[in-house]
C-alpha cells in the first residue's frame, strides 16, 4: 500500500468521526446559544472529535470490520453524551 493510498483509507475511516462532532458543536451553537458561546468552537470540536475516533478504534477492533451499523449508533450517542457533559446542560 502506497503512503498517499495509506493516508485516503485513515481521512476515510475518520471522516464520521469529523462530520459528526462538527455537526454536534454547530447544533449547540444553534438550539443552546447561552451554553455554547461560552465553550467557543475549538474545544469542544476537539474533544468531540477525540471520542468518535476513539469510539470507530473500538469498533474496528470489536467487530475487526469498519463500518458497522452498531459503531456509527455508538458514535451518534456518545458524541451526544460528550456534547451534554461539555456544555453542562443537566444545569438547566
Amino acid at each position: 500500500m502506497s503512503t498517499l493510498l495509506a493516508i485516503n483509507h485513515l481521512l476515510n475511516f475518520v471522516a464520521p468521526a469529523f462530520a459528526v462532532a462538527l455537526l454536534m458543536v454547530a447544533g449547540s451553537q444553534v438550539f443552546d446559544r447561552k451554553r455554547a458561546r461560552s465553550q467557543g468552537w475549538i474545544k469542544p470540536f476537539a474533544i468531540n472529535f477525540v471520542i468518535c475516533t476513539t469510539v470507530l478504534l473500538c469498533g474496528l477492533v470489536v467487530f475487526g470490520d469498519d463500518g458497522k451499523i452498531w459503531t456509527y449508533g455508538a458514535l451518534v450517542v456518545i458524541s451526544a453524551t460528550s456534547q451534554f457533559l461539555i456544555l453542562r446542560a443537566w444545569r438547566g
